[in-house]
């Protein structure tokens, strides 16, 4: 499968799992962090995390339980950070060409 195409927004995804400190993240996490309604996010989390970019778990406890829907835990993976981190150098060379 080819990597994803890596956008702005997918950028601001990236970059929340950068700055939580590369702990889990729930999609309601990653929607306040963002900004980005379930609409727009969901559609990219699927596709890092096929491309492996991220990594996904379910919670633990039973639904009833805890008395609402699971969630679903998110974390970067090594290539997610990479991923990252080219979308980063990218960002810049075309800034640095931009201001030339």
């Amino acid at each position: 499968m080819p990597e994803p195409r890596l956008t702005s927004q997918g950028m601001r995804v990236l970059n929340a799992f950068i700055e939580a400190g590369h702990v889990e993240l729930s999609g309601a996490d990653i929607s306040e962090r963002t900004g980005m309604l379930s609409g727009t996010l969901y559609p990219i989390l699927i596709r890092f995390r096929e491309a492996g970019w991220l990594k996904d778990r379910w919670e633990d406890d039973s639904p009833i339980e805890l008395g609402r829907p699971k969630k679903r835990f998110y974390r970067l993976t090594p290539s997610g950070q990479r991923a990252f981190e080219r979308g980063q150098e990218k960002a810049m060379s075309g800034a640095i060409a931009w201001a030339r």
